[in-house]
């Protein structure tokens, strides 16, 4: 993928993208509340039964299938992915458990990154085999050779996270795209770390899929999530037979569509100051001699990779992590930073506007093994802060560098 392809900022999407004014003209859309559609001749609705009409042809059937103001939304994010087309769902989990409920069935298989969030882990090596008969091996994404030689003859996706939670290792998404395209199979990526920063869809990926809780949103406030990928795959997610959104039911209500929609447009703005203030902190702490991952800092394994497949225009991203060494120390470092120096939250999630502060091992990485978590580089003393742009940078660095000389971490 040339540079020139990768450079164009996302957020011009937006631009070609059919505003939506409200129902008498306001500058924001409408909250479809309905939870059924008036259809105007009785032949309309067995059509729309059968497939024959649809959302995109203004044919809306029933609140579970399609709603127009979630419609609105689903297209933006489309847009930002640079997908055909996309749908939001109730949580990010929900997103990631339909897109591989739609592209597996039983008797299939995944490759997956060993270093996933704790609940799409749960979800492939505890849930599937059991109620779904599809299995899972977990290899290094960063070793192609470990990828392809985990592929068998019932592998149907490839599945990781363009940056890894918690380890923030970058994945080749072009040549894992390559790989499975040769072998007949779908590369499907989770992109909730980086939105703006990585267009996974450009670099070859079938699927994206977002838990928009995090940076999309970016209050906190709101659970929810997206798949992103063809108008097929959108329209199979919906089908009203086997379509998992559809059968399974994890809808978006149609004012959280509307409170998400409100927040894009100052995305950009909020990614890009997440990641001047990470790479801001990562510098300072790499400096110290801190143990410090971050993929802004030269030193990180995938630096040159991530520079060469963002859109610079949105720095590194908004996460880094310490690594103290113990449990013991992780959790004294974030209990001084929140009760003392009010530096920010021990809290799991990311993408607030405040720091937010967890230890993987003990928290969002928890449902691995201990030998998978050994296996993905998860210590026990690894601090993941996501950092946020609340207060000046001056303030947050006392607050963090006092922390770190009181536990003896720096001089």
């Amino acid at each position: 993928m040339s540079t020139e392809q990768t450079s164009i900022n996302p957020i011009e999407s937006l631009a070609d993208l059919r505003r939506e004014f409200g129902e008498h003209g306001g500058v924001n859309m409408s909250v479809e509340a309905s939870t059924t559609f008036t259809v105007m001749t009785p032949g309309t609705m067995p059509e729309m039964f059968q497939g024959r009409k649809a959302a995109p042809e203004g044919c809306y059937l029933y609140g579970r299938h399609f709603n127009p103001t979630v419609y609105n939304l689903s297209a933006q994010l489309a847009a930002l992915e640079g997908c055909e087309a996309a749908y939001c769902t109730a949580s990010g989990m929900a997103a990631i458990s339909a897109a591989l409920f739609h592209i597996c069935n039983s008797g299939d298989h995944i490759v997956a990154s060993n270093t996933v969030y704790g609940g799409s882990y749960a979800l492939m090596h505890d849930f599937f085999p059991v109620k779904a008969n599809i299995t899972t091996s977990f290899v290094d994404m960063t070793n192609l050779s470990a990828v392809e030689a985990a592929i068998t003859d019932n592998t149907k996706v490839i599945y990781a996270e363009s940056v890894a939670n918690p380890t923030l290792r970058i994945v080749d998404i072009p040549a894992l795209a390559k790989l499975a395209h040769s072998r007949g199979i779908q590369l499907v990526i989770d992109n909730t770390f980086s939105p703006l920063l990585l267009r996974p869809a450009d670099l070859g990926a079938d699927v994206v899929i977002h838990s928009m809780t995090k940076f999309i949103n970016g209050a906190s406030d709101i659970i929810a999530g997206v798949v992103c990928g063809t108008q097929e795959l959108v329209q199979g997610l919906m089908d009203l037979h086997t379509g998992p959104l559809m059968i399974l039911g994890p809808t978006m209500d149609p004012s959280i569509a509307a409170k998400i929609s409100l927040r894009i447009p100052h995305l950009a703005l909020r990614m890009v100051e997440h990641a001047r203030r990470a790479q801001l902190f990562a510098d300072k702490l790499a400096a110290f001699g801190v143990n410090v991952a971050y993929p802004g800092l030269s030193g990180h394994p995938d630096h040159e990779l991530l520079r060469r497949l963002r859109c610079a225009d949105y720095g590194y991203g908004g996460v880094l992590t310490l690594d103290m060494g113990t449990e013991e120390k992780a959790h004294a470092l974030m209990d001084l930073l929140q009760n003392k120096y009010h530096f920010g939250f021990m809290a799991v999630s990311l993408g607030y506007f405040d720091t937010l502060m967890s230890s993987p091992s003990t928290s969002t990485s928890s449902e691995m093994t201990e030998e998978d978590m050994t296996c993905a580089g998860i210590g026990q003393g690894l601090v993941r802060m996501s950092v946020g742009y609340t207060g000046t940078f001056e303030q947050r660095w006392t607050q963090l560098e006092s922390a770190l000389r009181e536990m003896g971490a720096i001089d």
